[in-house]
């Protein structure tokens, strides 16, 4: 069954799809068809009233990408809201300034990817630990 989002959530989802800023196009170019240990991402993904830059239903996983707005104490405000929202839904939340993809991408993908993989080992660790518990 389909989410119920609210069409104006839905109408700037598609419209920031279309106009990424130039930092998302950045990241969007090494991460997409899987590029990132054949993780899948997804753009501007709605999580409830809320547009994630990118999303990774895998891990479970929103990124953001700050650019310097982000710095103004009511953003700051308003981005905390919006990230302990996501993460009622059991999605974690990483952030990267658009300062650290212009700079060093290798380094942000190399934390992503390097969060992905220690994610998912200890989901299977998690899952074996309780598979061994059961009577």
């Amino acid at each position: 069954m389909r989410r119920k989002v609210p069409e104006y959530v839905r109408a700037l989802a598609k419209e920031l799809r279309k106009n990424q800023t130039a930092a998302e196009q950045r990241l969007w170019q090494r991460i997409k068809n899987k590029q990132l240990g054949g993780f899948r991402f997804l753009r501007q993904y709605i999580i409830d009233r809320y547009i994630a830059d990118f999303y990774c239903s895998k891990a479970k996983l929103a990124i953001e990408i700050d650019g310097g707005i982000h710095n103004d104490d009511d953003i700051k405000a308003y981005d905390q809201i919006r990230e302990n929202a996501i993460k009622t839904h059991g999605i974690r939340v990483i952030r990267f300034t658009n300062d650290e993809i212009f700079s060093n991408l290798d380094n942000v993908l190399e934390q992503l990817l390097a969060f992905l993989k220690s994610d998912l080992r200890c989901n299977a660790s998690s899952l074996q630990n309780n598979a061994d518990s059961s009577p």
